[in-house]
C-alpha cells in the first residue's frame, strides 16, 4: 500500500487485538451505564423514584465488568462506590436528596471509580443547578429560590443554629428529578474522560 508515497504497513496482530479488546470493553461498559441510567432516569420523571432492583443491578454489573478485568479494577469500582455512598449521604441525611438519587449515584461510582468520580459529580452538580434554575424560572419564583439557598447555606455554616433547612417535604419545596442530573451528567463525564473501566 501506498500513501503519498510512503509504504504504509498494517498494524501487528497483538496491536489489532488488544485494540478490538478495548474497544469491546469500552462498548460494553458504556452499553451497561446508558441503560441503568436510561432506566433511571425514565423511573425517576415517571415516579419520582428509583427502584432498588434498578440501581443494585447497575453495581452488580459495574463489579462484575470491572471484576473480569482484575482485581485492581474491581478494587476501583469498589473504591468508587464507596466515594459515591460517602459524597452523596450528607446531601440525603439533610434531606435534600432521595435515597434512590443516593443509590443510583453509588451505581455510577462503581462504573466510573473513585478518580473520574469526583468530575463526574462535579458535572451532575452543574446539570442539576441548571435544572434548578429552569424550574425556578418557569414557576416564577427565582427570588424565593435566591433566598431559601441563601438561608440554608447559612443554616450549614452555623451547623444548624441559624437559618433555613429545607428536606424534600418542606412546605412550598420545589424539587427537580435530581435522576435527570444525574443521568446526564453522568454520561456527558462518561464520554468525555473516555468512557472506560
Amino acid at each position: 500500500m501506498s500513501a503519498r508515497g510512503r509504504t504504509v504497513l498494517p498494524a501487528p496482530a497483538p496491536l489489532r487485538a488488544r485494540v478490538s479488546e478495548h474497544w469491546t470493553r469500552f462498548v460494553i461498559a458504556s452499553a451497561a451505564l446508558t441503560t441503568l441510567l436510561g432506566l433511571g432516569v425514565w423511573f425517576d420523571l415517571r415516579c419520582r423514584r428509583i427502584p432498588n432492583v434498578l440501581t443494585v443491578a447497575g453495581l452488580g454489573a459495574a463489579l462484575v465488568l470491572r471484576g473480569v478485568l482484575g482485581v485492581g479494577a474491581l478494587v476501583d469500582g469498589v473504591e468508587g462506590a464507596g466515594l459515591a455512598l460517602l459524597l452523596s449521604l450528607p446531601a440525603f441525611t439533610l434531606g435534600m436528596l432521595g435515597g434512590g438519587d443516593v443509590k443510583l449515584l453509588v451505581a455510577v461510582g462503581g462504573f466510573m471509580g473513585p478518580v473520574r468520580l469526583i468530575g463526574a459529580f462535579l458535572m451532575i452538580a452543574l446539570v442539576g443547578g441548571a435544572l434548578a434554575l429552569l424550574e425556578a424560572l418557569r414557576r416564577r419564583a427565582l427570588g424565593e429560590v435566591v433566598s431559601r439557598s441563601f438561608a440554608m447555606v447559612k443554616y450549614l455554616a452555623w451547623f444548624g443554629r441559624f437559618g433555613y433547612r429545607p428536606t424534600l417535604e418542606s412546605q412550598g419545596a420545589m424539587t427537580v428529578p435530581y435522576g435527570l442530573a444525574i443521568g446526564v451528567g453522568s454520561l456527558v463525564w462518561w464520554f468525555a474522560a473516555g468512557g472506560s473501566l
